[in-house]
């Protein structure tokens, strides 16, 4: 594919401390479609304005070449002569003249670059609102009389004007209503398609870069984080933040509730240093807040991470386990990732709960390991074996059974604290923290209350606080909430997902309710007969399982069945028999 764009470098920095951009790097061949994508703040918008040569030095340095021609430091008659003939942009913001007529707008680069006629630029101008599919008639209304879905399309006529070779579309679907957006995402396809340009999306919408682009550049901090094939980096995101931020997105294929991502993107005038996603990263090392990370091949694509993208927290390897004649577990194998949420399910004896102790060093497994970070999980009981098996904690499923009755609440939680941790941290103020976290009372009578005082739902969350106090890597919840009324088991559930996505908690729910895990979980693991029998994405096992077992769960979860919509009342069987 010959290249048409090469960025090298880019920097952008405002006033001298405002940095929207450090060291982009990228190319885009003839032809090519690329989405940018990040949250606000990213650096998008700043990347789609350096494109067309409107940010120069000193406020840009390194290189924008536009087949062949530098557009970082480039004259203004340069730039005069390479914007509409060569790259063109529809803005997000809609910059239209309120007192000039649509299709005087649109036929402006036309009269002032090509010198056409007024005839002939209202005649093309017609031609091209057809190609953008706005109608004729709105041609002489003024921008406040068009509705936004509307000054898009023509946005996009005027883009068009002198058949760039490369279109930057700034949010091109941004407030307008799916429909329209689906219809407006469909023509630029087939525009492009037709005319051969190449696109560069500027968008926060997932689903409009994965229904316009071949390639996805992943933005963040103004950094790249992650370059490759759309449908790889958007449905097997490599990179951290890639995969938080496709969390984040509410699409129909995913059952599980939205999880926003932890923390608050960078403050472009102090971006940390290392990698700009340390503060926010599950697996972040001392690597990462030290070492500033660059663009590597990793898993078919470009990813910016120290450790090639998402590492494996958890790793079980054919694990068996036997009381007996009884084979409770037959070469169990499954992995984990850093802030991952996976569900086991499975039918009453299929061997969830004996994984999951073996899963927390609670039991010895017969053959095969469970590795954490590529490490064999520790079978001693010593000090630092100790530290390690602190790292994945259990939450059982009956917590008077997990609790002490002689403890008060403030012991209980307090309890992994002066096992752990230095002597010189303050474990009062870390248990009231903890509490109010798990939505409990973090002070008063509530603090020496003892078990027997308390019901099922507060000693659960007590429960989840005692395990979390000490900042687990990981999370084992057997059937935590099988023993709770309806409305005590969505306040566990909400906490224990709120708290997941905040700490980068990596989540292994056991249960044998379907509807409980799909809406928690990212993946689930079916078991049955001590072995694995499906495994896949939380919305595949949930809406169309493979196996008769995960068929049957899905069967045989909640459903509050509507009534039918014809009357069975007596006095509707008396007018039918009338």
């Amino acid at each position: 594919m010959t290249v048409l764009l090469t960025v090298d470098g880019l920097h952008v920095c405002f006033q001298e401390t405002v940095h929207a951009l450090r060291g982009v790097s990228f190319t885009l061949g003839k032809g090519e479609s690329l989405a940018v994508v990040g949250e606000t703040g990213a650096g998008k918008s700043t990347l789609a304005l350096s494109l067309v040569g409107l940010v120069q030095p000193p406020s840009a340095s390194g290189s924008i070449e536009l087949d062949g021609q530098e557009l970082v430091g480039a004259s203004p008659d340069e730039l005069r002569a390479v914007r509409w003939r060569k790259v063109a942009i529809s803005l997000q913001g809609l910059p239209f003249n309120p007192v000039a007529r649509i299709s005087d707008q649109i036929a402006e680069p036309m009269r002032e670059h090509l010198g056409m006629s007024a005839s002939n630029a209202r005649r093309r101008t017609e031609e091209l609102a057809t190609e953008a599919l706005l109608p004729a008639p709105l041609l002489d209304r003024y921008p406040h009389e068009l509705s936004r879905g509307e000054r898009r399309r023509a946005a996009l006529a005027m883009a068009l004007a002198l058949d760039p070779e490369l279109l930057v579309l700034d949010e091109p679907t941004a407030g307008i209503d799916p429909p329209a957006k689906s219809a407006l995402c469909r023509r630029i396809a087939e525009l492009q398609a037709e005319r051969g340009f190449a696109l560069v999306v500027i968008t926060h919408d997932l689903s409009d870069a994965s229904r316009l682009a071949s390639r996805c550049l992943v933005l963040y901090g103004g950094e790249v984080m992650e370059d490759g094939p759309s449908d790889a980096v958007l449905t097997r995101p490599a990179h951290p933040y890639t995969w938080a931020l496709v969390n984040s997105y509410p699409v129909m294929s995913t059952t599980k509730d939205l999880r926003p991502i932890g923390g608050a993107p960078p403050n472009p005038r102090a971006v940390p240093t290392g990698c700009p996603f340390h503060p926010r990263c599950s697996q972040a090392e001392a690597i990462c807040t030290e070492q500033r990370v660059r663009l590597a091949p990793s898993r078919g694509r470009e990813v910016a991470c120290h450790f090639g993208g998402l590492k494996t927290l958890l790793s079980a390897r054919t694990v068996s386990k036997s009381f007996g004649s009884v084979r409770a577990l037959d070469e169990v194998s499954f992995e984990a990732q850093h802030g991952e949420a996976v569900g086991i399910i499975g039918p009453s004896g299929s061997g969830k709960t004996t994984l999951a102790r073996i899963l927390c060093g609670h039991l010895e497994a017969d053959s095969g390991e469970v590795l954490l970070e590529g490490t064999a999980l520790p079978r001693s009981w010593g000090r630092r074996e100790r530290s390690i098996r602190r790292r994945i904690q259990l939450l059982m499923q009956d917590p008077w059974d997990a609790l002490s009755p002689r403890l008060t609440v403030e012991q209980l939680v307090r309890e992994p604290l002066d096992l752990s941790v230095p002597p010189d941290a303050e474990p009062e103020a870390m248990v009231q923290a903890m509490l109010e976290r798990v939505g409990l009372p973090s002070s008063g009578s509530f603090l020496q209350a003892r078990t027997h005082q308390l019901s099922g739902g507060q000693l659960q969350r007590i429960a989840l606080a005692r395990a979390l106090i000490t900042r687990p890597k990981m999370l084992v919840a057997d059937e935590p909430t099988a023993m709770l009324d309806p409305s005590e088991q969505a306040r566990v559930l909400v906490v224990l997902r709120e708290l997941q996505a905040e700490e980068g908690l990596t989540l292994v729910l056991i249960s044998h309710d379907m509807a409980v895990v799909r809406k928690v979980t990212d993946r689930i693991v079916v078991l049955d007969g001590g072995r694995v029998v499906e495994d896949g994405p939380s919305s595949d096992v949930s809406s169309i399982p493979r196996t008769e077992t995960a068929r049957r769960l899905v069967d045989a979860a909640g459903h509050l069945n509507r009534p039918s919509a014809v009357a069975t009342t007596p006095d509707a069987d008396r007018s039918g028999t009338s």
